[in-house]
């Protein structure tokens, strides 16, 4: 099938490569000519598993890039809009990209074509695309309305859309049903998975994925209320670790003990410094904004916001316990994307925090394995830049892991005990074993989990002047 999707950024660049890669013909539409530019020529803007190699593998054959929008929903069956809806002042979501896509598409309907939305939007968009397009002159029957959101996680993108839990279409025809499925056909009939070349299967999938028709107005807000949910579960288990931290409990054996139901589950039941990104923090302000519009006062909303905004400061305050003081402390830190396997700093939890720290008067040299060059144009020259974890401990007061990267899981910890002035971990995402990690003499510290002393330790062990006091 011809396929036009537009807007080449995250979810637009993978669903298009992606899509090539089930066989189909994809034309990939920006009006960012520097973009279009750099996609013609093999670069690949987002560091994203796998994508590299399937842009490579269908540049310039299945898939195409142009600017061109009129023509490429002239030669196409299925259009889909993955252009970005950001949040407003308000927390409502910006649909205008999508409102100039729907207009521009009206013009250049020559024939039955679906129009999708993938793009994550509130609950009745998918009326006002169907309006603007009659608006606009095009013949009721000549389209249809669908929504086919995404459940994609940065990192793991393409596989996630190759391998996923579930496909949902939102169709109020049976028509553009029928169009959906057989774009999807290459999953759901399992064939894309005997190809050789095949993106390599992850663990716990499903062969095939289950295809869920529902209405459109329920599917757009599936999308928005699994972000709630997930962002939800995170809070959760980060206000469940707070109470650990009281009492003396590991949050992780009680994650262990909550997740072994099968109701629940363990994965998102991670504690640490909070959600970031891109899609949860815009969505819940997004999904809350359309509860109000609907008369109903989502509260639980705004508390799962308020545990992951406070989550933050808790971590602060234990950086802050360790060092005592903050001003003029050399803080080595690792990660500043808002997670690992992605080079997306939006709203990451570890880049405030290297924020709120540097506001303290702290000296912070930094690395991460994809971000760093994002992450410099936010934090101008106020913080220094490592070529590897060991150098952004060297001499540090402390390290600070901000990011679940798995080669932060997996360090030469007797050379970082070496590298580091004094050997204080802060960890935010609970890499390591605090009984490990004391008996190799650092001071640990980590989410919801008691710190052990250190062997060899005094009392003061834990801030500088405890290290000072032993020599």
């Amino acid at each position: 099938m011809r396929i036009a999707v537009v807007g080449s950024g995250y979810v637009g660049l993978v669903a298009g490569a992606c899509f090539a890669d089930l066989g189909h013909d994809v034309v990939l539409v920006d009006n960012d000519q520097a973009k279009l530019t750099s996609l013609r020529s093999g670069q690949t803007p987002i560091h994203e598993q796998f994508l590299p190699e399937l842009l490579e593998r269908h540049r310039g054959k299945r898939l195409q890039f142009s600017d061109d929008l009129q023509t490429a929903v002239k030669a196409s069956a299925a259009v889909f809009i993955a252009v970005g809806t950001p949040p407003t002042e308000q927390g409502e979501a910006d649909l205008s990209y999508v409102e100039s896509v729907a207009r521009s598409i009206s013009g250049a309907i020559n024939g039955y074509k679906v129009v999708v939305e993938k793009s994550t939007v509130p609950v009745y968009t998918s009326d006002w695309i169907r309006k603007i397009i009659l608006r606009n002159a095009a013949a009721p029957d000549s389209f249809d309305i669908a929504s086919n959101p995404e459940f994609l996680r940065e990192g793991t993108a393409v596989t996630d859309f190759l391998y996923p839990d579930r496909i949902v279409i939102g169709v109020d025809s049976e028509r553009a049903a029928s169009v959906l499925r057989q774009i999807y056909t290459p999953l759901t009939d399992g064939s894309y998975y005997r190809k050789q070349d095949a993106i390599p299967q992850p663990d716990r999938a499903r062969i095939p994925p289950p295809i869920i028709v529902a209405s459109a107005k329920s599917a757009e807000l599936i999308k928005h209320a699994s972000n709630a949910f997930l962002a939800m579960k995170i809070s959760f288990i980060n206000a469940v670790s707070s109470i650990c931290e009281s009492v003396g409990a590991n949050v992780q054996q009680v994650c262990q003990g909550i997740g072994a139901d099968s109701r629940i589950g363990t994965r998102f039941l991670n504690p640490g410094i909070g959600y970031g990104g891109s899609c949860f923090p815009k969505d819940l302000m997004a999904f809350r904004s359309v509860a109000r519009e609907c008369g109903y006062e989502f509260r639980l909303l705004d508390e799962v916001m308020r545990i992951n905004e406070d989550q933050r400061h808790r971590f602060l305050r234990k950086v802050r316990n360790a060092l005592w003081t903050l001003r003029g402390k050399r803080l080595g830190v690792l990660g500043l994307a808002f997670k690992g396997g992605t080079d997306d700093i939006r709203e990451s939890p570890g880049l405030l925090l290297v924020q709120s720290l540097v506001q303290e008067g702290c000296v912070i040299t930094a690395y991460d394995p994809a971000a760093m060059e994002r992450a410099r144009a936010v934090l101008n020259s106020s913080v220094q830049f490592a070529n590897s974890p060991y150098e952004a401990a060297s001499g540090a007061d402390a390290l600070l892991i901000l990011t679940e990267w798995e080669e932060f899981a997996t360090l030469d910890l007797k050379r970082l005990h070496r590298e580091l002035k004094y050997p204080i971990i802060i960890d935010g995402r609970n890499l390591y074993d605090p009984d490990t990690m004391a008996g190799l003499g650092f001071s640990y510290y980590s989410v919801g989990r008691a710190a052990p002393i250190a062997e060899g330790s005094t009392a003061g062990a834990g801030r500088p002047e405890g290290k000072l006091a032993q020599s």
